[in-house]
Order: C-alpha cells, then structure tokens, then sequence
C-alpha cells in the first residue's frame, strides 16, 4: 500500500518515542506478571481513586472525541457540552446507587449481581448482552481512532487505508493488555489521557493564533454565522424530540445512556471496581465526569475555530475550504497541513493515545465477562494461572472481532451521514436499553425471573433496532418512531424492557451479605 503521510522525520520521531515510553510503562508494571487473576483483571482491588478517575475519563473520551468533538463543534455548536450535564448526575447515581452493591457483593462483573437475584440464566444474558453492545459500541470507537490514523499514513480515508490502520492499532493495544492485565491498562490510560488533552489544547491556541482575529472578532463570527443558526448556542430547552442534545434529552436520555456506561457497562465498571473502597470509586467516577467538561470544550472549540479558518475567509484572508472538505476528517486535516513539524508529531502521538485507549479498555473488560461468566462456569475449577491465560486467548479473539466491527461501522457511518460524536453514542443504545431496564427491575424492586429477564433484554435489543430508520420502515415502524433522537429511543426501550422484567414473580434470593467494603484511607 503506498504512503503519503504528511508526517516529517521529527514528526515520526515524536511519535516513536511515545510508543517506547508507553512500552516501558507496560513493562514496568508488568514485571512481575499479574499474579493471581484477581489482580489481572480487577489490579488486585488496590488502585488510587486518582488514577482510576484519569483511566475512566480517557476511556469515556478516547477517540470518539479526539475526532468527534471537532466535527460537532464544525457542523454545530456547544450544546453538546451542555448534554454532558446528564454524564454529571449519571455519574452520582451510580455512585450512590449500583457501586456500594457491587462492592458489597465482591463481584468480578457488575452481572453477578443478577446471579445472586435470579440465576445464572439471567446472569449469562445479560453479560452476553453486554458483549454484544461492547462489539457495537467499541468497534465504532475503533473505526474513529482508525480514521485519524489512516489520515496520518496515507492522508485519506479509503476502506483500504481504515482496514490497514484498524490492523496496526489492534496489534498496539493487544500487546499492552497482554502484559500486565488491568493495571497496566489504568496506567497507560491515564499517560495517554495528559498526551491527547494537552495536545488538544496546544492545537487550540496555535489555531487561534493563526486566525489572527481579536476574542471579539472570533465571537462575533460564531454568534452571526454566514447560514444557520448561532454557533455559540450552549443551552437548548427546547422540546426538539430529534436532536439529541437539548437539555430535556440531557436530563432523560444522555443521563440513563450515561448510567449504564458507567454503572452497568463492564467496560467502565472494570476499573471502578479496581478501587479500595465503593466510596474511593464512586468519587473517581464523579470527578472523571467533571473533568471530561473542560475536555470536551477545548475539543468543541477547535471544531468552531476550524469552521472560521476553513469558512471565513472573508474575516481571516486565508484561503476557502476545498469542494471536499469533510467535517469528519477535518480536524486531521488540519494536523497534517498546517501544523509545524514536531508539534504534528505530538498530535500524532495524541491519535495514538487516544486509538490505544479506546481498544485496550474493551479488551480487559470484555475478556473478563468470558472468563468469569462463560468460560470457568463451563471449564470448572482453574487456577490463577490458567485463568489468566484464558483472559488472553480471549482479548485476542475479541480484538479480532472488534476489528472486524469497525470496517462494518466504515460502511454503516458513510451510510447514516452522522456526527461522528452522535454515531459513536447512538451505536451504545443498543444493548443498554435491555441493561436499564434489567438493573432497575433488579435494585428497586422485589420482582423479575430468570425468563422474564431474558426476555426484557430481548425486547430492549429489538426496540432499539426496530427504532433505526433503514429497519424500522422495512417492518413498519411509524416514522414519527424511528425520527426520535438516539436519546428518546433510548427512554422508550428502556421503559419496555423494565415492564417486561418486572413481569416475573421473584424466584431467587438476594445473598448479598459477602462484603468487599475495605475502610475508607483518611
């Protein structure tokens, strides 16, 4: 495949030293190898809060805002921030609700907690359930880390070039998981959340320097834009059921999206329960949803300044956007263009961060779903060392599959015509809504089966499916339906699941007395 990277020398440089500091990181905690699989997959209960809050706000961000957060605030406006309120009240909810059980429960996966209500049936479920989501949602997020990557190599976006960068970024991040399990992966996480975030906010800057414009001037632009309405617009009230970012939606749909990413998404939950303590989690948790805020807005803002340097010609006197200019590729484009060498190397290495992070926080925690709910229940009695080998030959079977996701989401986004930002959340709602609505039936009420489970997290899966325009129409969905934003698809499919759940009589015992809960340190 030929290159035409528009990376120099000092560039590739950059770059290569952060792979190599990133290695030895992963070597350095890897040392002496994860010793029971206790420690492989849960670092053995003993991470600082602070380096948990760091690791779940780059897996929450990653590549999906890297890229995302750009295009929106190109197309758009801010109102996304203000979206990411519902990620704040979320993030108390499971702190105060779901993190005390499962601590108190002394689980590997949050879905134990179902075993312990209904049985396994409903335990193995919902953790496929959870496994069929995390293929959804993560290779989506794989395919965007694969965009900026294969703009790096070969300045283009062709699904030649994704398929080539999704193979490089999968070797990466299968290599770090495989050397020191969650601990290594928490560490990562957080070096490569300072790496794509201070790069970020060095783009900022250079960018707004570039413009050569007053903060008045720059205001002034996004507020009276040639079409459309303002770009600054923060705050939407507005009852819209099709835009997924009003504040009604943020306070419905983006938070219950939010509490299962945080509280019922193994993906995210792996780490939190490396903590000492629920309450050591749950204040990670919190100030991770806080600092992806200020994240998010550096993020957006590029995105707006983009749209004056590519745009506004007539303020700037710097030369139109080309006829193919693409919002999707646009902040990569930038990077690649008009950046000075070294500081293109350090983005580089931003893209990197932000592609690794996004893969290896699914690879730990999907492999352990299938040890933990499949595979030992199915092999029986293992020891330490054979469990952990079982969690590798899985992370590398999964890292096959998510590979395989992300070309399908090539195709899947260029069909939809999404925000980047937006496809990365709506693909999320497929298995969540049958999760909701399972876990509520399960935490505040004394009803449900291991059938009616089952069933819930059927329904939920199909009415979020059915929900999708290309589906629903097919089988006669109503259009009024399938136009409702990704968030108020959300709120019915979980409303469904939950009625359908609690429809079971209670068959099963809650045994939750085995504590996890350690003193809290002063």
């Amino acid at each position: 495949m030929p290159m035409s990277s528009g990376f120099g020398t000092i560039d590739w440089i950059v770059v290569a030293i952060y792979l190599l500091g990133n290695a030895a990181l992963g070597w350095y905690l890897s040392r002496r190898g994860a010793r029971s699989a206790r420690e492989y997959f849960l670092a053995d209960g003993q991470m600082p809060g602070w380096l948990i809050a760091f690791s779940v706000l780059a897996t929450t961000q990653s590549a999906a805002t890297f890229l995302g957060g750009p295009d929106f605030g190109y197309r758009a406006d801010y109102t996304y921030l203000a979206g990411s309120l519902g990620a704040v009240l979320a993030s108390l909810v499971v702190a105060t609700v779901l993190l005390p059980r499962f601590y108190a429960l002394n689980v590997t996966t949050v879905y134990e907690l179902l075993d312990q209500r209904y049985g396994k049936l409903a335990l193995r479920s919902t953790s496929a359930m959870y496994l069929v989501g995390r293929i959804f949602a993560n290779g989506a997020r794989l395919f965007m880390a694969a965009l900026a990557v294969a703009m790096i190599l070969f300045m283009r976006t062709d699904f030649s070039a994704i398929a080539f960068a999704t193979v490089i970024i999968v070797i990466l991040s299968l290599a770090l998981c495989l050397m020191g399990g969650l601990r290594s992966v928490i560490a990562s996480d957080a070096v490569q959340l300072v790496v794509y975030a201070g790069a970020a906010f060095v783009v900022l800057i250079a960018l707004y320097i570039r413009l050569d414009l007053g903060f008045a001037e720059v205001l002034s632009a996004l507020d009276a834009p040639p079409s459309g309405p303002s770009k600054l617009t923060i705050f939407d009230f507005s009852l819209a059921l099709n835009d997924p970012f009003t504040i009604p939606a943020a306070f419905t749909g983006l938070m219950l999206l939010n509490i299962g990413n945080f509280g019922l998404d193994q993906d995210t939950t792996q780490r939190l329960l490396a903590a000492k303590s629920s309450r050591h989690a749950g204040w990670a948790l919190f100030w991770s949803s806080i600092g992806a805020l200020p994240i998010i807005f550096v993020f957006l803002s590029i995105g707006q300044l983009l749209h004056i340097f590519y745009d506004r010609g007539d303020l700037t006197g710097l030369a139109g956007a080309d006829a193919d200019l693409n919002s999707v590729t646009v902040f990569m484009r930038y990077i690649l263009t008009e950046l000075p060498d070294g500081v293109r190397g350090l983005c580089g290495a931003a893209v990197v961060a932000a592609a690794v992070s996004t893969l290896t926080s699914g690879l730990s925690s999907m492999s352990s779903v299938v040890v933990a709910d499949f595979y030992k229940p199915w092999a029986g009695q293992l020891s330490d060392e054979q469990t952990v080998t079982a969690g590798r030959v899985a992370m590398m079977a999964i890292a096959i599959i998510l590979g395989l996701m992300a070309v399908v989401c090539f195709f899947w986004q260029r069909s939809a015509d999404l925000p980047l930002l937006e496809f990365a959340l709506q693909v999320m709602v497929f298995a969540y809504a049958g999760l909701l609505g399972v876990f509520a039936a399960a935490v505040f009420t004394s009803r449900g089966s291991e059938a009616s489970i089952v069933w819930a997290l059927v329904i939920g899966f199909v009415a979020m499916v059915a929900g999708e325009a290309a589906i629903g129409g097919m089988v006669g969905v109503p259009e009024s339906v399938t136009s409702l934003a990704f968030t108020w698809k959300l709120v019915i499919g979980s409303a469904l699941a939950f009625l359908v759940a609690i429809m079971g009589n209670k068959q099963k015992t809650d045994h939750s007395t085995e504590r996890r809960e350690q003193p809290a340190a002063a």
